[in-house]
């Protein structure tokens, strides 16, 4: 804004607000407003165009999947603990968390709840996926693992896979692979040994253990589904989509810079949370409109730029991507 304080002054004489001004002003309001915002702003683009998200589905998503494949984690976000003793998470750490749940099939968050580090992953569990219905696929990590919660998501239809605990012994009730094939070692049926614990889950379910490639190199893993009629295969590959959601944070995190917050306290830092969310709903709908083929970063400095010329946005990437 001070760049273009001449521009700005045109709108009603503004100028351009100090930090400490902008940091004033979270501190009073209300995140809530800024949160029904985003949610408004979120169904009224679904709306104007029912295919708001990725054209197509996600690459990594297994084509054999055809439900819609739900991937949920958090992301936490360091803050500096003698300024924002809210968040307190550690004796000398302060954090805030965002939990999430993202649709792998367009790409958007239907679910996003902001709260204090402290928390363990397995009390939000619910909450993130009271929304799913039958016939629809979550992907999570153990942190999510609530075995109670579990068995309410299979009995209201939703296939889910995650990691396996370490801690927790099983009963084998059928071996479904003989011997290892390829990069499958372990293809079972089992049950939840400890008594107290499958009183939680008193049903079977499905346990692969396999070699995943991840960063160049093949580390083994033990994920657990309800699911009994997938090939291991199949359980390896969904699992490995979910890791798209890293994906969305580091759009989130790095490209949109959240974690250079202007004000301290916990209302601030939801406002600025919320208000990048929101930035990032209305960039990819500019994406989709204009059918930008390039990365986010890309499409989102463009947009940067043209904030202050008197250009048309969806002209200016329409003509961009003609170009090219």
């Amino acid at each position: 804004m001070r760049l273009n304080i001449g521009k700005l002054s045109l709108i009603r004489t503004a100028r351009p607000p100090a930090k400490n001004t902008l940091s004033n002003a979270n501190k009073q309001r209300d995140p809530e407003l800024m949160k029904r915002l985003f949610w408004q702003t979120f169904d009224h683009l679904m709306q104007m165009n029912k295919c708001f998200g990725f054209q197509g589905r996600y690459k990594g998503l297994p084509r054999r999947c055809k439900k819609v494949i739900h991937a949920v984690d958090s992301s936490t976000i360091s803050l500096v603990l003698n300024c924002m003793d809210w968040g307190k998470h550690r004796r000398r750490k302060a954090a805030a968390k965002k939990h999430l749940r993202l649709n792998l099939n367009s790409f958007l968050p239907p679910f996003v709840l902001i709260d204090e580090a402290s928390h363990n992953d397995a009390y939000r569990a619910r909450e993130l996926c009271s929304g799913l219905c039958d016939g629809e696929i979550v992907l999570f990590d153990k942190a999510y693992v609530d075995y109670q919660h579990l068995h309410d998501l299979d009995s209201r239809g939703v296939f889910w896979v995650t990691r396996a605990k370490s801690n927790i012994p099983v009963i084998v009730c059928k071996k479904l692979l003989k011997k290892p094939s390829g990069n499958i070692l372990r293809n079972d049926l089992i049950l939840i040994k400890d008594k107290k614990k499958r009183l939680s889950y008193p049903i079977l379910m499905r346990r692969v253990v396999a070699r995943v490639e991840v960063t160049g190199e093949l580390k083994e893993m033990t994920f657990i589904t309800n699911n009994l009629n997938w090939s291991a295969r199949t359980v390896c590959d969904l699992y490995k989509a979910g890791w798209a959601i890293e994906v969305f944070f580091k759009q989130i995190k790095q490209t949109l810079k959240l974690g250079s917050f202007i004000g301290h306290n916990k209302k601030a830092i939801q406002w600025q949370i919320w208000a990048v969310l929101l930035l990032y709903i209305l960039v990819r709908f500019h994406s989709m409109q204009s059918t930008w083929p390039h990365s986010f970063t890309r499409i989102l400095m463009l947009l940067k730029f043209s904030c202050w010329k008197r250009i048309e946005a969806f002209d200016m990437l329409r003509n961009l991507w003609d170009s090219t």
